[in-house]
């Protein structure tokens, strides 16, 4: 009975998201707190919600106070000089802009840390999207897949995770899928170049000169595009107003893009604010203190340092009021989803029946179930039940018919692409956030193509004799 009542709460929450019947919070909320009184422990639903709110809490306040820093790190034109670097690289050319969203991601994702990663890449890249009227949902699909891919090192959780759960090294894991791994993230790569293609197709694209003209009253005239290669963006063949662009405009969600003139910046501080940056990253990776802790001193300096009068920093603040409150509002309504899941016994039950549900037969090709199992488990579930509540479980079938934990560990990883776009991670909260993408537009878009990226390199670990 709770196995069906847990995959139907899913289902009903997925539906009513995707379908866009239910605001994202809403549905985390109320959807499992529905399901809770039907299994008939609405009178603990309280205990559930409190055990939620506190599992999750440390990740809200880091991710608070993460967008503040990077919101500030913004303001001040920390990452002005990537944008246009990124620009002249690109050279309006959604292929490359889309590729480089990609690569980008996959780059900054060597931190370890999702959130991290999406705030730097929209930041990056965001302006160039609005700028060319090109899909914000190829850049969070792109962004959320090769960061999936990514998440995978030693110091990203899940390998640590399935290393401690059955006491092995996690070098002895992730070293020998490197090359799987490598496999994986070419397709990335391979996939955002057909998405760039597409949006080449759809939109044309603009020269240098172009995308750096300022937008009022300019018809974008597109080369190479479709439909007689008008490249409009907005009503009556004219550019949307103000979509962020080299030129300084502000667009229609108050995203500031590369304005050179904007009274934020501190260009004599840019050295400060890099080494800070560099300096947090590196305490982040090495574990010098717990990153909610290094967020919140993060954000403490860079506002006093860059913002000494007290009215510039409740400005900024106030500035980035908006990102915080979606964010940490969905973590927290994320919690009451993840409680009621664990709480009422759904996801042990749900686990239990998948893997009893396992043919006899199967038993000698374990590495192979795992690695398909951990497509689905690591989207319903957080790292954390799957690794430490199911895995061990899956380790313990195999060793039955002498398929080795090592093999084991190796195949509940590749599962990773896709459990970055799932409504269970809250960094994907950041993603969507920043990008101004609802999130059933996302999960629509991105679920195909990130576990196809997880076969994919399951495929390779399969055919290199890794799994």
């Amino acid at each position: 009975m709770l196995t069906v009542l847990g995959f139907a709460m899913i289902a009903t929450f997925l539906v009513l998201i995707m379908t866009k019947k239910m605001s994202p919070i809403a549905a985390l909320v109320l959807i499992p707190a529905l399901f809770c009184v039907a299994v008939g422990e609405g009178a603990r639903l309280g205990d559930y919600v409190i055990d939620g709110v506190g599992n999750l809490a440390p990740t809200a306040a880091m991710l608070m106070f993460a967008i503040v820093y990077f919101g500030v790190m913004i303001d001040v034109g920390l990452f002005d000089p990537i944008v246009r670097g990124i620009l002249r690289f690109c050279k309006a050319d959604p292929v490359r802009i889309v590729v480089g969203t990609a690569v980008l991601a996959a780059i900054v994702s060597l931190d370890g840390d999702g959130s991290t990663t999406f705030m730097i890449t929209v930041s990056a890249m965001y302006p160039l999207y609005k700028r060319l009227g090109m899909s914000l949902v190829v850049m969070t699909g792109v962004a959320a897949t090769a960061n999936g891919v990514m998440n995978t090192l030693p110091w990203g959780g899940p390998t640590a995770r399935a290393a401690t759960a059955l006491k092995l090294d996690a070098a002895d894991i992730f070293v020998p899928m490197i090359p799987a791994l490598g496999v994986g993230l070419l397709f990335v790569f391979a996939l955002a170049y057909v998405l760039g293609r597409r949006e080449r197709k759809r939109i044309g694209y603009l020269t240098l000169d172009e995308a750096l003209v300022p937008e009022t009253d300019t018809v974008l005239v597109a080369a190479g595009g479709s439909g007689g290669g008008s490249g409009s963006r907005g009503a009556g063949g004219h550019a949307e107003a103000g979509a962020g662009s080299g030129a300084g405009e502000t667009d229609g969600d108050g995203f500031q893009g590369l304005d050179p003139n904007r009274a934020t910046l501190r260009p004599r501080l840019y050295w400060f604010n890099a080494g800070l940056t560099v300096a947090l990253l590196t305490a982040m990776i090495l574990e010098l203190l717990p990153i909610p802790v290094l967020f919140l001193l993060g954000a403490a300096l860079a506002l006093t340092v860059n913002y000494p009068d007290m009215a510039e920093q409740k400005a900024r603040i106030a500035a980035h009021a908006d990102n915080v409150l979606n964010v940490s509002g969905m973590v927290f309504a994320a919690a009451v989803f993840t409680g009621v899941l664990t709480g009422t016994g759904m996801v042990e039950h749900m686990a239990d029946w998948l893997v009893g549900a396992i043919p006899e037969g199967m038993g000698p090709h374990m590495g192979l179930v795992t690695g398909v199992l951990s497509l689905p488990l690591t989207y319903f579930m957080s790292n954390d039940g799957f690794y430490f509540g199911v895995l061990p479980v899956l380790a313990e079938a195999g060793a039955a018919h002498g398929v080795s934990s090592l093999e084991i560990a190796r195949a509940s990883i590749v599962g990773q692409a896709l459990h970055m776009s799932s409504p269970l991670v809250p960094a994907v909260y950041v993603l969507v956030g920043m990008a101004k993408v609802e999130f059933g537009d996302h999960t629509r878009f991105t679920v195909k193509w990130a576990a196809l990226t997880s076969l994919v390199v399951l495929a390779a670990a399969v055919l290199f004799g890794i799994v």
